[in-house]
């Protein structure tokens, strides 16, 4: 995709989200907006980047090292959104500010231990993943085992519990999937009466749903397509 292209559709997309904010009778400041740029090259990274983008999000360990020498540089949170096999952890956590599809405690203790020796001397922000809809093919802790895991998270000391996300069924009326957005949004709530501490992050809404997932409270926005075009087939 041609530079131009990658900063008209990132000021587009831009304006939507200020649009879904207003109608939400919210602040377009209070909604992160993370570029989705797995399986883009890392000159499309850039593109976004000098065009304004700041938070940038893959889906894997591999992918993601082998193009982040050439934009290391760039002053970016790098956000790991796909699903993150344990024996993956140690790299995640050294080559990544946010992991946010943690969706077990073993997968966490693996996360706060890696940061416990990583030279960023941080905390690592993590989100918890909700699996909702029902699908065999998605990832996420069960609602019913949300409050156990959370509660077994927040004592890690090298991990910042911020909150949830989920990637709701595909459905072609964004209208279908904001009950999965409301239920997540109830969830978090639910919690930060149940651990007595605020979790302010609901990343949820993609590319064809996120104005539903602002009306329903997301505060960060996962867009892919509709800023990068059409994604390359991965090797």
């Amino acid at each position: 995709m041609e530079k131009s292209a990658i900063r008209e559709n990132l000021s587009r997309v831009q304006e939507q989200i200020a649009l879904a904010a207003s109608r939400a009778g919210r602040s377009a400041d209070g909604i992160t907006l993370i570029g989705v740029s797995k399986t883009h090259p890392a000159e499309a990274i850039r593109e976004a980047f000098d065009a304004g983008l700041r938070h940038f999000g893959e889906n894997r360990v591999q992918e993601w090292e082998g193009k982040r020498s050439e934009i290391a540089s760039l002053a970016a949170t790098w956000h790991l959104i796909g699903h993150l096999q344990s024996n993956k952890a140690n790299k995640a956590a050294n080559l990544f500010h946010c992991v946010d599809a943690v969706d077990d405690f073993a997968l966490a203790e693996k996360l706060d231990r890696a940061a416990s020796a990583s030279s960023a001397g941080q905390r690592l922000r993590v989100l918890l993943e909700v699996h909702l809809g029902g699908e065999a093919t998605k990832s996420g802790v069960p609602e019913l085992e949300l409050l156990s895991l959370a509660e077994r998270v927040v004592p890690l000391q090298h991990l910042e519990l911020a909150g949830l996300m989920c990637i709701p069924p595909f459905l072609e009326n964004p209208d279908e999937v904001r009950p999965f957005f409301q239920k997540l949004r109830i969830l978090r709530d639910q919690l930060e009466v149940r651990l007595a501490r605020k979790l302010p992050v609901l990343s949820m809404g993609m590319s064809h749903d996120f104005a539903a997932a602002i009306v329903e409270g997301a505060t960060e926005v996962r867009i892919g397509t509709a800023i990068f075009g059409t994604r390359s087939a991965l090797p």
